[in-house]
Formats: structure tokens, sequence, C-alpha cells
């Protein structure tokens, strides 16, 4: 289906609307190459109303990934670069002195008012800045000088960071990560695929020019709502359910981590696996559904022992493992 093919006057049922999501996915690949895991994500993410952390290496199209996503659904993305002397205020807004009425004041909105912010290099910004972001992730809303602001809809804060053995980075805090509803990794691309970036670029691709790519809008943030609609509607059976309450289990019981997934976080891999199974096409979530969102559902959320770190132990590994412990129901 493409642009012209739309009607974007008429509601769409549930079939249309899946297929103008997954349309998104080829839409990002006109412009970035490889990270289907990563834009996978995004959409899962914004089905639930919740947020992504993305970490690699820079120069991972981490960026290009969010500006390519706002194009491909007409909605509106602002970026913040994270620095050591960024302040709250110039991420939520702040209370300015209004040119047209003297003597008053009146609030500036920032950056986090848009559909999708691009919350970049998230951890080299100390954490009173970090922690700006909470209310407005968990509440969609900012609240300054005793007023509460609703945040538009969608809203999806996408975080980048780099590796936290970086120098110059400040690890995010727990109550931070937590927030998070998937953690996400953007690898370096295999050779195949690199080959094919530098080949775009030779032939004229510029990253700063998204529609020049050809990238058009396949859906909208009607559609997205229209679609979170749809997943609540998602069915979970009493044994998919306990299936994810077992696997949080199984992280609190592990000997090499101090910290295990919270009730928080089984929810976060519920709603997860609901848009998962929803963007496959059924109307009820199944083991694999779990499965395939784990580890990005839960691995940010746990924390090593000192001395599992020591021994080079990777929480990605032991999440594995613990996921592996539990029977999966028939």
């Amino acid at each position: 289906m493409t642009t012209d093919q739309i009607d974007w006057s008429k509601t769409p049922d549930d079939r249309e609307l899946r297929e103008r999501l997954l349309a998104v996915r080829q839409e990002v690949a006109k412009a970035v190459v490889g990270q289907d895991a990563a834009v996978s994500g995004l959409i899962v993410a914004l089905l639930c109303g919740g947020h992504v952390l993305m970490e690699g290496v820079p120069g991972t199209a981490k960026t290009l990934l969010v500006r390519t996503l706002a194009a491909s659904l007409s909605v509106e993305t602002r970026r913040v670069q994270f620095t050591p002397d960024l302040m709250p205020g110039d991420i939520t807004g702040s209370l300015v002195i209004d040119g047209t009425r003297a003597g008053e004041l009146s609030f500036r909105e920032g950056p986090i008012f848009t559909n999708l912010l691009l919350a970049d290099e998230i951890n080299r910004t100390p954490p009173k800045t970090q922690s700006a972001l909470l209310e407005a992730m968990e509440e969609g809303q900012v609240s300054a000088d005793g007023v509460t602001r609703p945040l538009p809809r969608p809203f999806l804060v996408a975080a980048t960071q780099n590796p936290v053995e970086f120098e110059g980075t400040y690890p995010l805090p727990e109550a931070q990560l937590d927030r998070f509803l998937l953690k996400v990794v953007l690898p370096i691309p295999p050779r195949e695929d690199e080959v094919t970036i530098l080949s775009r670029h030779a032939s004229g691709f510029d990253p700063r020019d998204v529609a020049g790519a050809g990238v058009r809008a396949v859906a909208s943030g009607a559609d997205l709502e229209a679609g979170q609609a749809a997943v609540k509607r998602v069915q979970v059976a009493p044994e998919v359910a306990a299936y994810i309450v077992d696997i949080a289990r199984a992280t609190r019981q592990s000997p090499s981590l101090s910290l295990g997934v919270s009730p928080r976080g089984a929810t976060a891999l519920l709603r997860a696996a609901r848009a998962w199974a929803w963007l496959s096409g059924r109307d009820f979530v199944t083991p694999d559904d779990v499965k395939a969102l784990a580890q990005a559902a839960l691995v940010h959320r746990l924390g090593l022992r000192p001395e599992a770190e020591l021994e080079g132990v990777d929480v990605a590994q032991v999440l594995a493992s613990a996921i592996a412990s539990v029977p999966v129901p028939r």
C-alpha cells in the first residue's frame, strides 16, 4: 500500500491498521540499512505507549532511525543533545518574561512537547537532568510553576546512549531505566550492510534529507492511537501471564543478580508481547511472543552482583538462562 492509495479520511480496520504500521519498516529501510530489531522495537513501544532506550557506538544510525520513523508516521520529532551542562528546564520548558505583557511571565515549551523526542546521548548528562524526563515518560505531562501541561499524543522518548565504558558518561539510575519499555542494541552492521551504506552515500544519499531518500508517510498518529486500542483487545491466557511471572521470579532467584525483574518489568513484558502478537496478526499472546520480547523488555532492569561483574558475566546471558529455566506452557 502506498501513500497515494491511502484514504486518510477513512477509519481503517485492524487488518489495514496492521498493514500501515508494518509498511513503516519498509519506509525506514529506504534510509536505514539493517537495524530491523530496533525498528520493530520502536513500533512496539509506540503501540504500547512506552519508550525505548537505544544503545550503540556513535555512527550506527540512531538519530537517522528516529527521524526516518517520524517521517514515515507523519508525526513531529525533536532532538535534544544531552550534555553535562544541560539543565532540566532546557528539556521541559521554563517561565520567561512575556514581551507582550510587561512584567508578566509566560511558559515557553521545551523540546519535550513533541511526538517523538530523540534524547541523544542521555547518559552524557548528570542524573538531575536525566530525571527531568521521569514525569513526562510516566505520566505524559510536564509540571511547571504548579501547572500541569499535557504532552502531545502519541508521545515517545527514544533515548540513545553510548556503552557505559565510554569516557564521560553517567550510568542511568535504576528508576530511570525502569521507565523504558524496551532496550534495543544497535550493533555495527555486517560487512554486506556496510557496503550497501557506502554505496548509497556514493550515489548521493544525504542522511539529513529523509524525503530525498524516498521516505513517505504511510501511517499517522491517529493510526497509532487506533493501534494502541487494538493491542489492548489482545487476549492473554492465565497460563501465559503465569509464564511471565515465573520468568520475573527466576531472575530474582539468580545468584548472579543483585536486582531482578520487578512487577513493573513483568507488566512491561506483557504489554510488549501483546503488541507483538497483534503485529503478527493474532488476537492472543503465545509463549513465543513472550520469548521474542523478553530480552528487550527485561535486560535493562537487571543488576549484576559486583562479583559477577568482576568475573565478566554478561547480563543478557544470565537473563537467557533464567528464561530457559522456566517451563513453557503448552
